[in-house]
């Protein structure tokens, strides 16, 4: 995250440590989810897609891969990613849609197919 971030009113610079907090769910043997106060939810922001901006199949050797170039939430044009499109057809299958959402603005549909 770009910037200095102050850490709840210790004013702690530093993220090195901050805590401690509840554990909420054990994930795997040294992974957990932890129950965090809500001024610390920016420090990873949720980032949702907002729009494909763009398609390209680049050929491999044996297969073709079809991309997407999304847009996503709280992200200038210029920081749009290329991601592969299968993935977010399959996590995110509103960005795809035809029919009435397709002309609110919300989502360019590019699909060929």
């Amino acid at each position: 995250m770009k910037g200095v971030m102050r850490f709840g009113k210790k004013g702690k610079l530093s993220p090195q440590y901050i805590g401690p907090y509840q554990i909420s769910k054990r994930i795997g043997n040294v992974a957990y989810e932890l129950e965090l106060p809500q001024e610390l939810a920016v420090v990873h922001p949720e980032e949702i897609p907002v729009q494909i901006l763009d398609r390209q199949v680049r050929k491999l050797r044996t297969k073709e891969v079809a991309s997407v170039k999304v847009l996503w939430r709280n992200q200038f044009f210029k920081e749009a990613t290329w991601e592969a499109e299968e993935d977010m057809e399959k996590r995110y299958p509103h960005l795809f849609e035809t029919g009435a959402n397709a002309d609110q603005g919300t989502n360019f549909l590019l699909r060929t197919t």
